[in-house]
């Protein structure tokens, strides 16, 4: 009788067979005799690929995978196809705990650094495998030092393309945790990438590296790495091949590529590093993609445009170069019925390049207001959202565009109506603030007028009891305003809105920020012309309140107590 350790196991099918296979590879895992250990295997192999599921149930039941972890030997010829049996058994969900349990992840790990190309390829498939979908497990990993060990895997054997591929699906897992960044840039990741990038022709293949590039992208350190590496040169190509094309996949491409040159551009270093002083051939390049015909391009020109606009510099060099002609006249082509997510990105573009100081004049003599009203119709809450924080940088400190913006009747009814947009808070809170501006920038009566008669008071009353403390700032400046300059008109509004009561709390709350109590005082000051706000004044005791901020630690506050005791005790 053949002794087990000789005997060369013949193809197993049913599952009687299967079960005496794992008897017999308990035997020979110990015996540890190759041979025979490789044909036990090749059964389960065979058995897993008729039916892995039932397979998987009965190698789980035999108790056999805590034998897997002892056959995880770099110089067994057996090893590649029990990391290859783990691979099989882990693509069930059931599967992953008990081979984690079995301490499969730690021998597996240690076969990474294997010189064989199989045993490779299936040791990065059974750690996939096992880890698929657990940020817990994918975490052990990179705490194990997996990312640079695949990472010189990738640049050792990128002519095997299912090692290469490999590593990319392994990359692109890792990459989703923010955990992973730091070690993925403390490598030379951009530049492997960028070189297996550069050698790709398939479609499919070149979208598998996208795929882990785009996550990447999002680190500001492998932002540079990549624009270092020449990604955005091989991104400008892509997007020149591809723009003519009407095919599915050529369309598909160019969007990957220019989402992501867009996304190189949200790093302040890789963002001035392209832009070259606006000389530069990247700038220039995406300069033209603003009036082509596509909208990807314009899309991403726009969103490209509105990134490098992220300081004065910037700014002030673009305006000066014709950047906001060529994005009022995108912004022309999109009124009716136009690409939203383009009139967004351009009016992004704008409001960005309308921050410095200098820049504002230019952009209101260029018609950039005019250009903006046109979108004064849309429901779209993004457009609207951008679109009044366009107007709002615009009539900064400028007097005469706040003034006609002011007096806008249109303009003014819609940003009360805005203003009720419980459901977009962003778009509210823009509508309060640019009210406001209108009245703090202008300083004109008939401002007060036109946004008193559109029922813009009640707005600016709540604005005052905003969580965020500049915004409670600007609405007591521009009440302030209101309160000096017309008083008489508005005085019904600031009484049914609760102005005095709202102060009152502002006062007392030992939260209120320092200027909020200072700005509170001068307007009460200012509201005692007003005979029906002076008796609510009166009724609510503001005296006591008042008094106590006297001895306030923030100077101004104290100083502007003290003004206002006397003047309401003058007043009482």
């Amino acid at each position: 009788m053949e002794s087990v350790s000789t005997i060369n196991w013949p193809l197993f099918y049913a599952t009687d067979n299967l079960s005496d296979t794992l008897k017999k590879l308990k035997i020979t895992a110990v015996d540890r005799t190759d041979d025979s250990l490789e044909g036990c295997l090749d059964c389960l192999l065979q058995a897993l690929a008729q039916n892995n599921m039932e397979t998987s149930e009965k190698i789980q039941g035999s108790g056999i995978l805590q034998l897997f972890a002892s056959l995880l030997v770099p110089q067994s010829s057996c090893t590649a196809k029990v990391a290859n049996i783990i691979a099989e058994i882990a693509k069930n969900e059931f599967m992953r705990i008990p081979c984690v349990d079995a301490g499969l992840i730690s021998p597996l790990v240690q076969l990474l650094n294997s010189k064989d190309q199989e045993v490779l390829l299936q040791t990065g498939r059974a750690l996939g495998n096992i880890c698929y979908d657990s940020h817990s497990l994918q975490a052990q990993l990179i705490n194990m030092g997996v990312i640079p060990t695949l990472v010189k895997l990738l640049g050792i054997h990128c002519q095997n393309a299912a090692l290469t591929e490999m590593c990319l699906v392994a990359f692109g897992n890792l990459a989703e945790l923010e955990s992973s960044k730091e070690q993925f840039a403390s490598t030379n990741i951009a530049e492997e990438l960028v070189k297996l990038f550069k050698k790709q022709i398939d479609h499919d293949k070149r979208e598998m590296v996208f795929e882990v590039l785009a996550p990447l992208a999002e680190n500001d350190a492998i932002k540079l790495q990549l624009v270092e590496a020449g990604l955005v040169e091989c991104l400008l190509e892509i997007v020149q091949q591809k723009v003519d094309s009407d095919k599915e996949e050529d369309i598909a491409e160019l969007k990957t590529a220019s989402d992501l040159m867009v996304l190189l551009l949200l790093g302040d270093e890789s963002m001035q590093k392209l832009f070259e002083g606006g000389k530069g051939n990247v700038f220039q390049r995406v300069l033209s993609w603003i009036p082509s015909n596509n909208h990807q391009l314009q899309l991403a020109g726009a969103l490209a445009i509105a990134n490098f606009a992220r300081n004065d510099g910037n700014c002030i060099h673009m305006v000066d170069n014709g950047i906001v002609e060529k994005l009022m006249d995108l912004l022309d082509r999109h009124v009716e019925d136009g690409n939203v997510t383009v009139q967004h990105a351009a009016l992004s573009a704008l409001r960005n390049l309308a921050i410095p100081v200098v820049n504002k004049a230019k952009m209101l003599s260029a018609g950039v207001t005019e250009a903006v009203l046109k979108f004064l119709k849309s429901e779209m809450p993004p457009v609207q959202f951008k679109l009044l924080g366009t107007l709002r940088m615009l009539i900064d400190a400028q007097a005469e565009a706040a003034e006609q913006l002011g007096k806008n009747v249109k303009l003014v009814e819609r940003l009360v109506e805005w203003c009720e947009a419980k459901d977009h808070a962003g778009v509210m809170g823009e509508s309060n603030r640019l009210l406001s501006a209108l009245i703090r920038h202008s300083k004109s009566k008939d401002v007060i007028k036109t946004i008193v008669q559109s029922g813009g008071i009640k707005h600016l009353v709540t604005m005052a009891t905003s969580e965020h403390v500049i915004m409670q700032n600007e609405a007591l400046v521009a009440l302030a305003l209101i309160a000096a300059l017309e008083l008489g008109t508005a005085e019904k509004d600031l009484e049914s809105a609760k102005l005095v009561q709202i102060l009152h709390t502002l006062l007392a709350d030992e939260r209120s920020a320092p200027e909020i109590k200072y700005n509170s005082m001068v307007l009460i000051c200012a509201l005692m012309g007003s005979e029906s706000l002076h008796k609510e004044v009166q009724d609510l005791a503001f005296l006591d309140v008042v008094s106590k901020l006297r001895s306030h630690e923030n100077k101004s506050v104290a100083q502007q107590a003290s003004l206002t005791e006397q003047r309401l005790a003058v007043e009482s």
